[in-house]
């Protein structure tokens, strides 16, 4: 299997080097040149446990170039770290079903891939002798469960850049009271598309990345999108059993489209996923390119779910190199337009392909907050993030939904309590959390003032 870019300017890679590198050296986004066909193997998969399930998806994608003992060992490690025998169990209430994935060290959705990939990175760098020095923006959880993945890893220094202010104190807290010499979180003054445009520019000076060794862990990395296959897979399975005559339609509250594209691929890939629901906040630019075919940037708003306050969703390039037919040329047209005017546009036929996959729902914050106080009332409490696709989910046509539940209500108690006037449960993995010392650096948006950070730290190692 090899992996080529979005914008077709870079050689093909294989998998190790995919990994290793992230971002595509013409940077565009690594995509498998083929997706493996599952629609014959659901019957045998269907009763695996969840480890044993990431095993066989990750297969044709890895190709070979990890054994299979190997490959299974570090699946193992990686959810041994969950508190749930299920790594990500799903839940039934009277209306929706809910896909429980922040069983993780972090208690977030992206442990499930950052865990592995931590994990990953290590046993690559142990067997060729190399460093890596990741570096990675974060508009909350993605910082916290890529810092507890890698800290203290031999050979991997991260720098993980988060905006100042514009994410919840528990996840500031999660990220920068990581006190491994590994790890340097830097706060910026800006926007979480702001951090992401400054990793993306580190990546694009190839120089500057060949000499410092720079790796992703963003949703860029493909790692990150293979591993969130698994839930969808898993999910289904699950759903069926409960429900066997209920079509699959997932609900996705969705701000980067990674956790999003992931279930696109599992639907590619032959699970009969019959609609994608695409929830998002205020920040709805996916909504709007949805049902409008313009991709436009506007403002970012701050709201009570802020992992999902961003306008450009990197992730999205993946599906449009799909929605294109793989028309790379056209891909950099557009990427093209977006860097010099802010905006592109779908043709007619392009949007209405894209209507077939994912049906978008716009949630208000009003609308966030009663979601959560109903379901606390009903005994179950949820994060604004999960209260998003819970509320879309509610307010599409569709009977019945899993609906993904990205984050801990913990980690958003602000949120829970405007809702329900309560604090929501504190498990034991943030006792005391918001007491303990931190460690963080303060920059503005300047590239030549983070290379700074970066350079600094590593003339010390």
């Amino acid at each position: 299997m090899k992996y080529i870019s979005t914008r077709g300017l870079s050689e093909p890679r294989s998998f190790k080097e995919a990994v290793i590198e992230g971002l595509a050296r013409d940077g565009g986004l690594l995509v498998p040149e083929s997706v493996p066909d599952f629609s014959s193997q659901l019957e045998r998969l269907k009763d695996l446990s969840y480890q044993d399930l990431a095993h066989q998806i990750f297969i044709p994608f890895v190709d070979g170039e990890l054994d299979e003992k190997t490959l299974k060992q570090l699946i193992n490690a990686s959810y041994q770290t969950f508190n749930h025998k299920n790594i990500t169990p799903l839940r039934f209430t009277e209306s929706v079903a809910i896909l429980e994935l922040f069983h993780g060290p972090t208690l977030a959705f992206k442990d499930i891939a950052l865990q592995f990939l931590g994990n990953l990175f290590e046993n690559l760098l142990s067997s060729s002798g190399a460093a890596l020095n990741i570096v990675g923006a974060t508009s909350g959880d993605t910082g916290s469960a890529a810092i507890h993945g890698v800290r203290g890893k031999k050979g991997i220094t991260i720098f993980m850049l988060h905006p100042k202010g514009k994410i919840s104190p528990i996840q500031e807290k999660q990220m920068t009271t990581v006190l491994d010499e590994n790890v340097v979180n830097i706060a910026i003054d800006g926007t979480f598309d702001d951090a992401q445009r400054i990793v993306k520019d580190l990546f694009n000076d190839l120089e500057y990345k060949d000499q410092h060794s720079l790796g992703a862990v963003n949703s860029i990395n493909w790692v990150r999108v293979m591993a969130q296959i698994v839930y969808y897979f898993y999910a289904a399975f699950r759903f069926r059993e409960h429900s066997p005559d209920l079509p699959l339609v997932f609900s996705v509250p969705t701000g980067n489209f990674g956790d999003i594209y992931a279930g696109y691929l599992a639907r590619k890939m032959g699970l009969p996923i019959e609609k994608l629901i695409l929830a998002t906040n205020e920040n709805d630019i996916l909504y709007r390119v949805i049902t409008t075919g313009q991709y436009k940037i506007q403002q970012v708003c701050s709201t009570i779910s802020p992992s999902m306050d961003i306008q450009i969703s990197s992730n999205f390039e993946r599906f449009l190199f799909d929605l294109v037919g793989n028309d790379a040329k056209e891909i950099r047209s557009m990427m093209g337009e977006l860097g010099s005017k802010g905006e592109f546009k779908l043709s007619p036929g392009q949007a209405d392909d894209a209507r077939k996959i994912f049906h978008p729902v716009r949630v208000n914050t009003e609308q966030t907050l009663a979601t959560i106080a109903k379901y606390h009332k009903n005994g179950y409490t949820i994060d604004p993030h999960t209260a998003v696709g819970v509320a879309a989910a509610e307010q599409s046509p569709f009977n019945s939904a899993i609906c993904l539940a990205t984050a801990h209500p913990a980690k958003f108690g602000d949120a829970v309590i405007k809702a329900t006037g309560e604090e929501p449960d504190m498990p034991a993995l943030l006792d005391g959390i918001l007491t303990k010392r931190s460690r963080c650096q303060v920059s503005s948006q300047d590239l030549i003032q983070i290379k700074g950070i970066i350079d600094e730290k590593l003339s010390t190692q």
